[in-house]
């Protein structure tokens, strides 16, 4: 295990760390979730259990991992957003539509160069993340995984151009892929992204949440038990030129019979972001986007 130095402000090295992991609802009822819910409307009906988790750091080994073994992989070296560029009227990451329109196809090529066979890619939202207290949305602290199978399917037949071509795509195989990046100039220091190898991760210990929003659309995310066969990651210091990809749905998962001979061992990824206990009391605090592209490969 390593250590950070006056030099380097950056965690470095695997680490122990809590971290929240799903606890089913007492009454034994099914779990829900409702986003801003009204007045006297419970947010859910399940609670979390904290538990200290070895977090391996892969820095220097970011090759390691592939979606189709883990679920998740790191790309690195990738040039700046026209988002950045004040001379292409990027809003550095303030403007939904200056987002849309500048880096939206950006990923959308990302993940068409970077995903073998991948011919189609729907990004359906994108969402920033800011430490600070007045920002809409913080780093998330809970064991999750964004998507189910059955909520996968309502995004490609809702996203889908017409029903039609949805149920052709749903012949093939289809998945959830997240492109996860800072937006710290430097370094990041403070709540990196945990990640747990898919393979190491059962079946048994993911747990369909209904996601209840207030226009009546329910969808589906999923909470994770705690096994202590589940491997844990993360890549300190992570800088704007690097991404996590994170799958959260492959129709592949567990196939035997795949073309070249592939097998997809899992397909689907936990993730959370944690508090390193060794960040320093004035780390400066995460910033990060993250967005939703429903591939069609």
């Amino acid at each position: 295990m390593t250590f950070t130095t006056s030099e380097d402000r950056v965690p470095r090295g695997d680490v122990v760390a809590p971290l929240n992991f799903y606890e089913p609802p007492s009454d034994g009822s099914s779990p829900f979730n409702n986003i801003d819910p009204a007045p006297g409307v419970p947010e859910r009906n399940y609670s979390y259990q904290t538990l200290s988790v070895t977090i391996r750091d892969i820095r220097g080994l970011e090759s390691s991992f592939t979606l189709d073994n883990d679920a998740f992989q790191i790309l690195q070296g990738l040039p700046p957003s026209a988002e950045e560029d004040p001379a292409k009227n990027g809003s550095n990451f303030t403007s939904d539509a200056s987002i849309s329109q500048l880096y939206y196809p950006e990923v959308t090529r990302l993940l068409l160069d970077t995903i073998p066979g991948s011919n189609k890619v729907i990004i359906f939202d994108h969402t920033i993340r800011r430490t600070s207290p007045s920002a809409p949305r913080g780093p998330v602290q809970r064991v999750h995984i964004d998507q189910t199978a059955t909520s996968v399917a309502q995004r490609v037949r809702r996203h889908a151009s017409s029903p039609e071509e949805a149920e052709r795509l749903l012949q093939g195989r289809y998945r959830i892929v997240n492109v996860w990046r800072p937006l710290n100039k430097g370094p990041v220091e403070s709540y990196p992204l945990a990640f747990a190898s898919s393979q190491t991760v059962e079946d048994k210990d993911i747990v369909p949440v209904e996601h209840r929003y207030k226009n009546g659309y329910t969808g589906q995310t999923a909470g994770v038990l705690h096994d202590e066969g589940q491997k844990w990651y993360f890549l300190s210091g992570m800088t704007g030129d690097e991404r996590i990809l994170l799958e959260c749905f492959d129709s592949w998962a567990g196939k035997e019979d795949l073309e070249e001979g592939r097998k997809v061992k899992g397909g689907r990824v936990p993730h959370t972001a944690f508090e390193d206990p060794r960040q320093r009391a004035d780390a400066e605090g995460r910033e990060s986007i993250e967005k939703a592209g429903c591939g069609i490969l």
